[in-house]
């Protein structure tokens, strides 16, 4: 599938590359620019170029932080490279534009310098399906959820942007560009479908902004 999108789970390879980073999140249809300049990850665009193009993002377990060889949540998303540059300088700088989720089967004792594992596209089925479930979604919910995380945090939104995006975009979007931690964003990712990261999204947005409102006052 070098140059030809995805239609389902059986067009996806069964052994998948990783880029094992933390609090970065994918989504199937969202783009995520990234700086490769570890020769281990350059060698895995390397390799990637030349096969499928696609790469597994996934975040290392916070509970195994401080292990050689950390473990990885359960759930990635692969990614298929879009856009591809190199700096002058060593770096690749490149885009990758979700397919699908994947389950973590098993991880192989691959020879290169980077880890794979063998992955499992069949329970999400559903994200080779542009736009599904958008009907479902809390949009007016979503929306007063960013206005209010928005003056809270004194940021400035792209309205005109905002209303425009349809909701599986709009959703999926936040869901990346959100400042929370590796396992908000997880959740996120492991939503059930586009209605349930929507209600995750609000769900997690209500609690920082009830943590920042019972914050202590340390101001003298």
């Amino acid at each position: 599938m070098s140059n030809e999108e995805a239609a389902s789970a059986r067009d996806m390879p069964n052994v998948v590359p990783l880029f094992p980073l933390s609090g970065a999140l994918l989504l199937p249809r969202g783009q995520l620019p990234l700086n490769i300049f570890e020769p281990r990850y350059l060698a895995l665009i390397d390799d990637a170029l030349k096969s499928h193009r696609l790469i597994g993002m996934i975040q290392p377990d916070p509970q195994g932080a401080s292990s050689e060889v950390p473990p990885l949540f359960k759930v990635g998303c692969a990614g298929r490279i879009t856009q591809f540059a190199e700096s002058g300088d060593g770096r690749y700088i490149v885009t990758l534009t979700g397919v699908a989720r994947f389950a973590v089967v098993d991880e192989i004792a691959a020879m290169t310098p980077y880890r794979q594992v063998k992955a499992d596209f069949a329970a999400f089925e559903s994200d080779f399906s542009p736009r599904l479930g958008e009907d479902a979604v809390d949009r007016d919910g979503v929306l007063k959820a960013l206005r209010d995380f928005a003056d809270s945090n004194q940021l400035q939104i792209d309205w005109d942007s905002i209303n425009d995006a349809p909701n599986e975009a709009l959703v999926n979007a936040l869901s990346m560009m959100s400042p929370f931690g590796p396992r908000e964003k997880q959740a996120l990712l492991e939503a059930v479908d586009l209605k349930g990261r929507a209600d995750v999204l609000v769900a997690i947005t209500e609690i920082e902004l009830a943590r920042g409102r019972n914050a202590p006052n340390t101001l003298q």
